[in-house]
């Protein structure tokens, strides 16, 4: 099941990725520069990497939230719950937003529209997440 959780990282992760990614440069509302800012590490702050290594990154926090969700879910017997995912991946969005406020380079934090478009991309990845574990046996 590892293997199949990492997978599922992987793909929803770069779904995800993708589909800020375009928002942004739709909108020019800055929700992929939000989901590659390392701004709020200190070491890291300070480097200057490239945007494969800061996609690298989010797939290794995509794969890490999956496998940490799914294996706390199953605790409780909800690991197969769709909806379970999307409400749980919302929820670290609109906590993860709060970073916006460590960088130049990201959202206002009280700019509605992208907060919104941030939260509608953790939703779809909970969908995207909840999906293919629910269909992965």
């Amino acid at each position: 099941m590892l293997k199949r959780l990492v997978s599922i990282g992987i793909v929803s992760g770069s779904i995800f990725g993708l589909l800020l990614r375009v928002i942004e440069q739709i909108t020019d509302k800055k929700v992929y520069t939000l989901l590659m800012n390392v701004d709020y590490f200190p070491v890291i702050k300070n480097w200057e990497l490239s945007e494969v290594v800061e996609f690298s990154f989010h797939i290794f926090v995509s794969i890490t939230v999956v496998i940490v969700l799914y294996y706390g879910l199953r605790k409780v017997g909800h690991e197969q719950r769709v909806s379970t995912y999307i409400w749980l991946n919302i929820l670290i969005g609109g906590l993860l937003y709060l970073t916006t406020t460590f960088s130049e380079r990201t959202p206002e934090l009280t700019d509605m529209i992208a907060f919104t478009y941030w939260l509608v991309g953790h939703a779809i990845f909970g969908v995207l997440v909840g999906i293919m574990i629910k269909f992965s046996r």
